[in-house]
């Protein structure tokens, strides 16, 4: 099983969180400061640092992968990143979006060839990334998907957001050649303009105030598998011509090094932006776009495979069911008929959050007044 360590000065955030990663399935040790951390047996083989007080230095306490938990400004955030967290939840904590950063560092500690830290999870399998539905146009999408991932072939996927973007990319990847190698995974929307090319390329000790120990960056950790930078469109100039050279050369050098290293990755890009628009604009190099895009998969909203939502529903409540460890529900076929003539305009990833409300709020069998009541007025 794999142990968090979570550290939070306030008791009744930290009881929150422990029962919370607990109810996860995850170990969890709990402890009030950093300092506690030396006297504690039970913090012995933790994977991942939950961090609440991120302002004392992590480093010299921990050499595993932590997140930071802070009220804090910009400023501050760029500071965690830099003192090497791996990512960052703004306090109030968010169960949402602490899971996806907990889950998302766990998998790239898992997937990291050298990395100096086991976890005792499998690997997700490739049936944990279905793409749902049988509508002519997902149909042809999951057989372009087969032709596509055996080869080393670039790949850009467009769609609205909530398609299923990442979907897609992790299809690519699990299917490929690449499987057993690891599946890195960058936001480059979310990671600020200062901050990216040590992101992406890693740094070496002592090349910024705050640099003090030498950090591999996406590039590196996704050798031999499989990297997908996630919103392309939002990268800045300046880290799109470092991008464009990795591609081209297959080498990286970490920032304050002037040494080359050799970097054999897959890229897979996604954006829900026009790049052709963004080109003609001057936000996007078109030489770099000319090197993702050797595939373009498109992923249709969910307004052109209407049909595909009494499939996504029926998935949806099996998998959140099983998640909330209760019975499986069933859905009237007037409910199912209700959410098949609502506009989607969240996509598939809409259809999800409204199912879940449902597991949440309604009936042991779903009717169309459960929909009426917990659905139509808010989704």
């Amino acid at each position: 099983m794999t142990k968090i360590l979570v550290v939070e000065p306030l008791r009744g955030i930290r009881n929150a969180l422990t029962e919370l990663l607990r109810h996860e399935g995850y170990e969890v040790c709990a402890l009030d400061s950093l300092e506690s951390i030396a006297n504690s047996p039970d913090s012995q083989g933790a994977t991942l640092l939950v961090c609440g007080s991120p302002e004392k230095m992590v480093w010299g306490c921990v050499d595993i992968p932590w997140i930071a938990l802070s009220e804090g400004g910009m400023e501050e955030v760029l500071g965690f990143f830099r003192a090497g967290a791996s990512d960052f939840v703004p306090k109030p904590v968010e169960v949402s979006a602490l899971l996806k950063a907990v889950r998302g560092v766990l998998a790239h500690t898992e997937a990291a060839p050298n990395s100096a830290t086991t976890l005792h999870t499998k690997k997700k399998p490739c049936q944990r990334y279905t793409i749902v539905g049988s509508s002519p146009k997902t149909t042809r999408l999951k057989r372009l998907i087969e032709l596509v991932a055996p080869t080393d072939a670039r790949v850009l996927v467009v769609g609205e957001n909530g398609t299923g973007k990442e979907l897609v990319a992790r299809q690519i990847h699990y299917k490929s050649r690449r499987s057993a190698g690891p599946f890195v995974e960058v936001n480059c929307a979310a990671i600020p303009s200062e901050l990216i090319e040590s992101e992406l390329f890693g740094h070496e000790k002592g090349a910024f105030t705050s640099a003090i120990k030498q950090r591999k960056g996406k590039f590196e950790q996704a050798v031999g598998g499989t990297l997908f930078l996630d919103e392309i469109g939002d990268m800045s100039l300046a880290a799109q011509a470092k991008v464009l050279r990795a591609l081209q050369e297959r080498k990286i050098t970490r920032v304050g090094s002037d040494k080359d290293v050799d970097v054999d990755v897959r890229v897979v890009a996604a954006t829900n932006k026009n790049l052709i628009t963004e080109i003609a604009r001057g936000n996007f190099r078109e030489d770099l776009y000319h090197r993702l895009s050797v595939i373009v998969l498109s992923v249709p909203p969910l307004s052109e495979r209407k049909e595909d939502i009494p499939q996504l529903v029926d998935y949806f409540l099996k998998t959140l069911c099983d998640e909330y460890n209760v019975p499986t529900k069933s859905i009237e076929p007037a409910a199912l008929s209700e959410l098949s003539s609502m506009d989607w305009s969240g996509n598939v990833r809409q259809v999800h959050n409204v199912v879940e409300r449902l597991v949440v709020l309604g009936s042991d069998k779903i009717t169309r007044d459960d929909v009426l009541a917990n659905v139509s007025n808010y989704y």
